[in-house]
């Protein structure tokens, strides 16, 4: 029967960060590599969801009030004007906001440019689509943007640029130098910019996220996509938003309701209160993400991995394998499972210029370059005993045997 399945299907392979998460489950090991926090959301958005329940809000919905205030955090923060009823789609997560923008936007053939590392689902939603993903790499350590490789980016057939910031795999915020390189691209070439700010409120040491809409000209041409997901530790609760102007809006609203019809009716409830935190909840994110992000740094320059980036924001870190070791990242993070009982994500995954492969884990050893994503949004339990099955793993020296020739 697979003759059957459509080549988009035949396409697809499971998500190696999924498989390392299930292999965590079945190996009870300490999970690192997948970015969902374990430790309680906040009580009073919990309540508030448990009373919509018990108020039977239980069929399809829109709850426009999220709406709402999406459009005044978007006045406040950035100060953008939008309109809440013609320029907000409510969705399942910011992965259908994306998704649903990418089927709205793009023909057979379009090309998007991505960032490179960037996260797997961007690529796979635009080869559904039917569009052409074009992948520019950032330069390490610091992972900074190159106008001219860039530039060199963009044919006739660019219809769309995506950003991810604060940046998943490695920590990045995008300057404002570079926003205004993407932005003065975006507009001699008349693409729209899709951007991914999930991490928008988890930024670290006075970093301040600026949406790329809030710059000169730029939100007419832009779609914004977020989520509750990792601001309020909900990323099961599948609730997100896109924000477009009117007629992108409106497109893609028709496809959300083709596609799921509603997000959850009970969590739409709750998001009305997670959406008025105060900023003292902002401000404590970030200093409980800040403190996570510099002990795991700690523990990983300790048995020798290069950390020559330290994260700005997002709750992962992108370490670096030693020159010493000799161990492909995958094989790395094999090991490491087996003999310490710590799941991370293999780097090579992120990568794709050098690939149209599919994407598991068998076809992830050849590549390059060796880097070790490690999700820090655990709770201080957890990284208190990944931290000690990691140490326990170290010579003499207090380097990872793993590491050694």
């Amino acid at each position: 029967m697979e003759s059957k399945l459509s080549c988009a299907a035949k396409s697809l392979t499971p998500s190696p960060i999924q498989q390392l998460s299930l292999l965590a489950q079945s190996c009870n090991a300490v999970n690192l590599a997948e970015g969902f926090p374990d430790f309680p959301a906040p009580l009073h958005i919990k309540n508030a969801a448990v009373s919509a329940i018990n108020s039977d809000f239980n069929q399809y919905r829109h709850v426009q009030g999220i709406c709402e205030l999406v459009a005044h955090n978007m006045k406040q923060m950035h100060g953008l004007d939008v309109d809440p009823l013609t320029d907000i789609v409510i969705t399942c997560g910011q992965s259908e906001a994306f998704a649903s923008t990418m089927f709205a936007l793009i023909n057979q053939g379009d090309e998007v440019i991505l960032f490179d590392p960037s996260y797997e689902t961007y690529e796979t939603c635009i080869r559904l689509a039917g569009g052409v993903p074009v992948f520019v790499a950032l330069d390490p350590p610091n992972w900074t943007l190159d106008c001219e490789k860039l530039l060199k980016a963009f044919t006739n057939k660019t219809k769309a640029i995506v950003l991810n910031s604060p940046h998943n795999p490695t920590g990045k915020v995008f300057s404002v130098d570079e926003l205004e390189i993407i932005a003065e691209a975006c507009k001699s070439s008349d693409i729209l910019a899709v951007t991914d700010e999930v991490y928008e409120h988890i930024t670290f040491e006075n970093e301040k996220h600026i949406s790329l809409a809030s710059l000169a000209e730029m939100q007419k041409r832009t779609i914004t996509t977020s989520s509750l997901s990792k601001t309020f530790s909900v990323t099961g609760w599948r609730i997100g938003w896109a924000v477009a102007p009117a007629c992108i809006a409106s497109a893609i609203r028709n496809i959300h309701i083709r596609l799921t019809d509603s997000a959850p009716a009970p969590f739409q409830e709750a998001a009305l209160i997670a959406l008025r935190s105060t900023s003292e909840y902002f401000d404590s994110l970030k200093q409980d993400y800040e403190l996570k992000r510099d002990f795991v740094i700690g523990v990983l320059a300790k048995v020798g991995f290069a950390v020559n980036f330290k994260p700005k924001g997002s709750f992962f870190i992108f370490a670096e394998l030693p020159e010493s070791c000799n161990l492909s990242d995958v094989d790395f993070v094999e090991e490491l499972i087996k003999q310490a009982g710590v799941v991370a994500v293999p780097g090579c995954g992120f990568f794709h210029q050098n690939s149209s492969k599919d994407h598991d884990l068998s076809c992830l050893k050849t590549s390059e370059p060796k880097y070790i994503r490690f999700a820090f949004c655990k709770s201080d339990h957890t990284l208190a005993a990944a931290a000690e099955k990691i140490l326990r793993l170290s010579n003499e020296d207090g380097q990872l045997k793993l590491f050694e020739s």
